[in-house]
């Protein structure tokens, strides 16, 4: 009578929330527009809830702490094709100002679950260019390494040189390279070691004449030029292991 317990659902764990800003590339505390899309991805197998029932219940995003201006995101969801399990929400922000923001995302389920969600993001203006994040991935290697840095040029040629130097300062390999990126990056680093062969952005430890170069720690300078003429450099380190 009533049924069987069996048909009771056992979920008590809310969406599992992905969160970005422009695309996917995106990685915490990266570097923006003042007019970003934010971008999220969700997925819970029971459904995701954008009808808001009950109070409190709607997909809300909130901006910078400001919970007198919360977001309700119920219509901006977007369902995968065939799948109520998952879909994503794309919504754009207009003339944030510059600096560091932070967006937090609550979703709930169809049994009323919810999950939250946070991300850090700076603003940065286009009128010069600016450089951030930059890392070799992986650091120690020992056979190629991906060169990655941030940027506010999104869709605009750049003009990047990369020289390798030991540190006594003697220049051991120079790498030159124009890229074109709708993202605020130089790219996704695993995409750029997946292709290393024609990669500019990727090394394999060899020096400007072919030969190997030997375990320790060296020096690398990049420089990127914006078609307006404004030109940052930036140094860090990386370790050879081979």
């Amino acid at each position: 009578i009533g049924g069987s317990a069996d048909s009771i659902s056992l979920d008590d764990e809310g969406p599992g929330i992905d969160m970005f800003m422009n695309n996917t590339d995106f990685i915490f505390g990266g570097i923006t527009d003042e007019n970003p899309k934010f971008l999220a991805l969700l997925e819970d197998s029971s459904g995701i809830n954008t009808v808001g029932n009950g109070i409190g219940h709607d997909l809300t995003l909130l901006l910078d702490g400001n919970t007198s201006n919360i977001v309700v995101l119920n219509d901006y969801y977007e369902a995968d094709v065939d799948s109520y399990q998952s879909g994503q929400v794309e919504y754009y922000f207009k003339d944030l100002t510059e600096g560091n923001h932070n967006l937090r995302l609550k979703a709930w389920d169809v049994y009323n679950n919810s999950s939250e969600d946070y991300i850090e993001f700076i603003v940065a203006k286009s009128a010069e260019l600016i450089l951030d994040r930059i890392f070799n991935y992986p650091n120690p290697f020992t056979s190629k390494t991906a060169f990655y840095f941030e940027h506010n040029k999104p869709n605009a040629e750049l003009e990047v040189m990369i020289q390798i130097f030991t540190v006594t300062g003697k220049v051991v390999k120079t790498i030159e390279a124009n890229i074109n990126s709708s993202s605020f990056n130089s790219g996704n680093v695993m995409d750029v070691l997946s292709d290393c062969d024609t990669n500019p952005l990727c090394w394999d430890g060899y020096d400007d004449f072919g030969d190997p170069i030997g375990r320790g720690v060296y020096i690398y300078r990049i420089k990127v030029r914006s078609p307006e003429g404004s030109v940052v450099n930036k140094f860090e380190k990386l370790v050879i292991l081979k």
